[in-house]
């Protein structure tokens, strides 16, 4: 059984605007993180093997990251279009609305700490 939700427009608006700004740092990390993901070239006069080796791994912690950020990026969409459909800040587990400093924290978070921790 949902409970009413206390959020008046102008929450949900701040949410959807917080939504928007996090969004929009992705896609900066995004722009940021393609260059490190790129393939790493066997060139032994300029980059010896341990160093070879350091750009393997730094590629496959951007490539974990980029894993990560888009992840997220799923989430905060799937937020505004909770937001659209009027569903946003309620618990897809019991229906009761999720506390407004867990929204905060997190705006894509889909349960309630009730849910989320039992």
């Amino acid at each position: 059984m949902r409970t009413q939700i206390t959020m008046d427009d102008r929450e949900i608006a701040r949410f959807r605007a917080l939504i928007e700004a996090q969004l929009a740092g992705l896609e900066e990390e995004n722009a940021l993180g393609r260059e490190g993901q790129g393939v790493v070239m066997l060139d032994q006069q300029s980059v010896g093997r341990l160093s070879r080796m350091d750009a393997l791994q730094n590629q496959a912690m951007a490539k974990a990251t980029q894993v990560r950020r888009d992840a997220l990026g799923r989430r905060l969409r799937a937020a505004l279009k909770r937001i659209a459909e009027d569903e946003f800040g309620y618990c897809e587990d019991c229906g009761d609305e999720i506390a407004l400093k867990r929204l905060e924290l997190d705006p894509g978070v889909t349960r309630c700490i009730s849910c989320a921790s039992g």
